[in-house]
C-alpha cells in the first residue's frame, strides 16, 4: 500500500503550470521536521494536480503550514551518462493550517 500522510511547511512558493487539454499541475517543497536526535528537516518535493493545484497557487505561500495525504511517485533519468533517481509526492488532499502570520485555521482544498 502507497499511502503518505505529511505535516510540515512550504519551503518554496507553489509553482503552477498549465499542460495541454487544460490540465494544471503545482509542485511545491515541503521542510518536514524530523523528531529526535536527529533535528532538522526533511525537504520533500509535493505535486498536485487540476482543481487542488489552482486552490494551493492562490492561497499557499512559502512559511504556511499544511497537512496533506498522497503516495509516493518515483522517477529515474540519465543525466551526464549518469543514471538520476527522484520521488515526490502527489498529494491527494492538501489541508490548509495555519499562516505563519495568524495561526487561523482554513479549510481543506479538496
Amino acid at each position: 500500500m502507497n499511502v503518505v500522510s505529511l505535516l510540515g511547511n512550504l519551503a518554496s512558493d507553489v509553482d503552477l503550470r498549465e499542460l495541454s487539454g487544460e490540465k494544471k499541475v503545482a509542485s511545491f517543497l515541503l521542510a518536514v521536521d524530523r523528531p529526535g536526535r536527529d533535528a532538522g528537516a526533511d525537504f520533500i518535493r509535493i505535486t498536485t494536480w487540476d482543481r487542488q493545484a489552482e486552490l494551493c497557487a492562490e492561497y499557499l505561500a512559502k512559511g504556511r503550514q499544511v497537512a496533506l495525504d498522497g503516495r509516493i511517485r518515483t522517477r529515474s533519468w540519465e543525466e551526464e551518462g549518469k543514471r538520476r533517481n527522484a520521488f515526490e509526492v502527489v498529494a491527494n488532499r492538501v489541508q490548509f493550517l495555519a499562516s505563519p502570520a495568524s495561526r487561523e485555521e482554513v479549510p481543506f482544498a479538496a
